[in-house]
């Protein structure tokens, strides 16, 4: 069975281009942002260094993991067959909500529940909800950049009309 629709052919795969850039960047970015905070856990402190950059391949893998996720959910209950051109911003904030949820569970679940690592005491941690402020951060700051950066249109890719909902 094929669909018909009225995109212009080049518009028809820029979902995939966008998707492939974002798990691009995310992957850099986060591989970026684990080596830099690695030092407030105390694995840092009591690790050896092949501890050390098993820790930062393996958190960067889970994280690839749960932005992919956190989009693909986003898109599954917000997307249409427009995006990246339609729906973007209540896309980004599903994404948003649905990572950084998930990170606050996972470092609550890791760090007070099955103590499988810890925070040095210079890792500021937010009141209250008793997450570390770098992961949360990490959590705000590179799902932003790094969709803005994949949703970027190349020079001469096909412009399609504005979304009434995006």
């Amino acid at each position: 069975m094929v669909f018909m629709t009225n995109l212009h052919p080049s518009a028809e795969l820029l979902w995939l281009s966008a998707l492939r850039r974002f798990a691009v960047i995310t992957l850099l970015a986060h591989l970026l942002w684990e080596i830099a905070h690695i030092p407030l856990y105390t694995i840092w402190v009591d690790g050896t260094w092949g501890e050390i950059v098993f820790a930062v391949v393996h958190c960067t893998g889970g994280d690839l993991l749960i932005a992919m996720s956190s989009l693909f959910i986003a898109l599954l209950v917000f997307g249409t067959g427009r995006w990246p051109h339609a729906r973007v911003y209540p896309v980004l904030g599903a994404m948003i909500a649905i990572g950084l949820g998930y990170t606050i569970f996972s470092e609550w679940l890791n760090i007070e529940v099955r103590e499988a690592w810890a925070y040095r005491e210079i890792m500021p941690v937010i009141p209250i909800i008793g997450a570390g402020l770098t992961p949360v951060l990490q959590w705000l700051v590179i799902p932003i950049a790094t969709y803005f950066g994949a949703l970027r249109q190349d020079t001469g890719t096909a412009r399609l009309e504005k979304d009434p909902l995006a």
